[in-house]
């Protein structure tokens, strides 16, 4: 039951956006971390100020996905992966959203508006995280198995990967974790709608 409902959650992913590329005379990403590969431990810091790293959560499935306000494939995806992290909890998964080279006040504005999403939003906006994950391509998703090892890359969903996906994340998990009850009553609500704020209203002289 419980990947039936991570399923209906995930039904809407689409399509990637490409990230807007470094300019002239900037040196090249690094290649993006692969399956079995270590990833770069330092995601950057949290709203609070407080270092995020992906050993924090050795031990658990961590799922590192790059987004912004802008991509509309990141807009769709972000409050299904809320739904999940609610259904499965996290005592065994940690979804991590690392926003994509947006200024303190957009991220801000952002995370406030959605703040029913519950995922552990990190601010990068001079774009070290990204640059050392070799995100070229929005929204780009690692996950990262209990061994601290990638699992599974993917840029871009459609809905002909989400069972894949589903499938890629429950096998990572261990199975306390799926004999949980599927849901609870406030689990059958629809995942909360991304929101992008509006720009404060002008008024003439």
């Amino acid at each position: 039951m419980k990947m039936i409902l991570i399923a209906a959650c995930m039904a809407a992913l689409l399509c990637l956006c490409p990230a807007p590329q470094a300019g002239a005379g900037q040196p090249e990403l690094p290649v993006q971390p692969r399956k079995g590969d270590v990833p770069p431990d330092a995601l950057g810091n949290d709203r609070d100020g407080n270092p995020v790293t992906v050993s924090q959560h050795r031990g658990k499935v961590v799922i590192v996905t790059f987004w912004a306000s802008w991509c509309g494939p990141c807009r769709r995806e972000l409050p299904m992966l809320g739904k999940v992290q609610s259904v499965v909890g996290r005592e065994h998964l940690e979804i991590i959203a690392v926003n994509f080279k947006e200024d303190r006040r957009d991220f801000n504005s952002v995370v406030r508006a959605n703040r029913d999403i519950p995922l552990n939003f990190i601010r990068d906006s001079y774009g070290h995280t990204s640059d050392t994950y070799g995100v070229r391509t929005l929204p780009n998703m690692f996950i990262i198995g209990v061994d601290g090892r990638v699992a599974h890359v993917h840029r871009g969903y459609s809905e002909e990967m989400i069972g894949g996906f589903i499938q890629e994340m429950l096998e990572l998990l261990p199975p306390e974790a799926l004999a949980k009850p599927a849901y609870t009553r406030d689990d059958r609500k629809k995942p909360a709608q991304f929101v992008t704020p509006r720009a404060p209203a002008t008024h003439g002289a």
